[in-house]
């Protein structure tokens, strides 16, 4: 407010010693000159600071892409964030795969509560690179229990020897780990093929999942499979061809659903 008050005063009265016009033009550029430097320092301030923030907003949103990405398939999740709306589609035809590891829950009370979770992860990390190579989609894990689906989002015709070919890639690794001595390890793994319903569920912690018979269908093939081997229903082996070798392994009590013809699969071409 003084200087404002003297500004006035200095306006309004009169001078009492006017400049000449070599000193109002020194004070003129006296004054105005360290603007210009002193703008282009705080331009170049505010850009810095602007790009890094872009830099790190660039980071923060590929970062939550990615974590996206491992809960969704990529189709799922460009569509869920167009349209965050209910997702749930009819797939025709699709291969089911789900695998547990044997006795797990005995075993793992010689295990430390850390040790359980390294075990359980790096078979799982390995399993989530054999998913990825075999063009499957993971669709969760269920305490010692891993769940794949073959054939969507994106629909693909040879989703069965996919499926038999990613199994048979896992039960390797089990026997690799196994061999390891780290921990024995041994998978049962079923697979049943057909029709299912995939969508996303829940609104915060949301979840991309499969409902159907073919999905029970393909629990209980594991549930009621063997150790080491690769047990398919008779959907499964009708779209399979002779990539893999395919032995009879008999009925089984299916709930809901009667007696139905299981069989292995094996690496192999059938006689």
């Amino acid at each position: 407010m003084a200087f404002v008050a003297m500004g006035v005063y200095g306006t309004l009265s009169a001078p009492v010693r006017p400049l000449t016009h070599g000193w109002t033009l020194f004070f003129f550029v006296f004054n105005t000159a360290p603007i210009i430097p002193m703008l282009g320092v705080f331009a170049a301030l505010y850009a810095t600071a602007a790009t890094r923030a872009e830099r790190e907003m660039e980071k923060e949103y590929q970062r939550a892409e990615n974590l996206l990405l491992n809960i969704l398939p990529e189709p799922i999740a460009a569509r869920l964030k167009d349209d965050p709306h209910l997702i749930a589609d009819e797939h025709p035809s699709v291969s089911v795969l789900f695998a547990d590891i044997v006795n797990f829950t005995e075993t793992s009370g010689r295990l430390t509560p850390p040790e359980i979770v390294q075990t359980l992860n790096a078979a799982f990390s390995r399993f989530d690179t054999l998913v990825e190579k075999h063009g499957c989609e993971k669709i969760k894990t269920i305490g010692d229990a891993y769940m794949v689906v073959a054939g969507l989002p994106e629909p693909r015709e040879d989703h069965a020897q996919a499926m038999v070919s990613l199994a048979l890639d896992m039960i390797d690794a089990a026997q690799e780990i196994n061999e390891s001595g780290q921990f024995p390890f041994s998978m049962r793994i079923g697979i049943s093929s057909g029709p299912v319903v995939a969508g996303v569920i829940g609104e915060r912690k949301f979840a991309y999942d499969l409902w159907g018979d073919t999905v029970n269908v393909a629990s209980r093939m594991e549930s009621h499979g063997r150790p080491g081997i690769v047990q398919i229903t008779e959907a499964t082996r009708g779209h399979l061809g002779d990539e893999v070798q395919i032995d009879p392994l008999g009925d089984v009590e299916i709930k809901g659903k009667g007696r139905m013809r299981t069989y292995t699969v094996s690496r192999g071409f059938a006689p």
